[in-house]
C-alpha cells in the first residue's frame, strides 16, 4: 500500500515536471511564433485574419513543443551531449527540426488526402518551399532553445534557475579558476 502511494507520488511529479516543461517550451516557441505571425502580417499588410494567425502560430508551437518533449523522451541526441554545448544545441536543433518537418509533411499528406486528393496528386501538391521555410524559422528558433536546455542540463535545474530567475544569482562551478 505504501509503495503504491509513493508509486503515484512519483508519477504525479513526473506528470508536473513533464508540464512544466512542455508549458515553457510552448511560451518560448509561441513567442517566437506569434512575433513571426506579427512581423509577416505587417509585411504583408493583412490584418483582416488576426486570431487565424496568432491561433495557427500557438497551435503549432504547443505541437512543436510536444514533438520536442516526445523526441527527448525517446533520448534523440543524447549521444552528443558529451561534445560542447553549442555542438550539441546545433546537432540537436537540426534533429529535431527534421523531425518537426517530418511531422509537418505528414500533416500536409492528410489534409490534401482529406479534401480527397489521391496519394501521388497530394504528393505533388506539398509546397515543399513554404516547408523548407518553415523549418529554418523553426531551426533558427530551436538552436537558441536547445542552448539553454543543454545549459540547464549542465548545471542542473536549480542551479540554472537560480542563475536565470533570482536576483545576485550565481552559478556554483566545478570548473577551476582561471585567473
Amino acid at each position: 500500500m505504501n509503495v503504491d502511494n509513493s508509486e503515484r507520488t512519483s508519477l504525479k511529479q513526473k506528470a508536473a515536471h513533464e508540464l512544466v516543461q512542455l508549458v515553457a517550451i510552448f511560451l518560448y516557441l509561441a513567442f517566437f511564433f506569434c512575433a513571426l505571425a506579427t512581423y509577416s502580417m505587417l509585411l504583408l499588410k493583412e490584418f483582416n485574419v488576426l486570431y487565424f494567425t496568432y491561433g495557427f502560430a500557438l497551435i503549432n508551437a504547443l505541437v512543436i513543443a510536444k514533438v520536442i518533449l516526445i523526441g527527448e523522451y525517446a533520448h534523440l541526441g543524447k549521444k552528443h551531449e558529451a561534445k560542447p554545448l553549442l555542438q550539441a544545441a546545433i546537432y540537436k536543433a537540426f534533429l529535431f527540426t527534421s523531425l518537426v518537418f517530418g511531422f509537418h509533411v505528414v500533416e500536409e499528406l492528410i489534409k490534401l488526402l482529406l479534401h480527397r486528393e489521391n496519394l501521388a496528386r497530394a504528393l505533388h501538391e506539398i509546397r515543399i518551399d513554404d516547408l523548407l521555410g518553415r523549418s529554418l524559422v523553426v531551426f533558427c528558433t530551436l538552436i537558441t532553445l536547445f542552448a539553454f536546455r543543454e545549459l540547464q542540463r549542465v548545471l542542473g535545474e536549480d542551479n540554472f534557475r537560480a542563475l536565470f530567475f533570482r536576483t545576485g544569482a550565481t552559478a556554483k562551478s566545478e570548473l577551476p579558476d582561471r585567473a
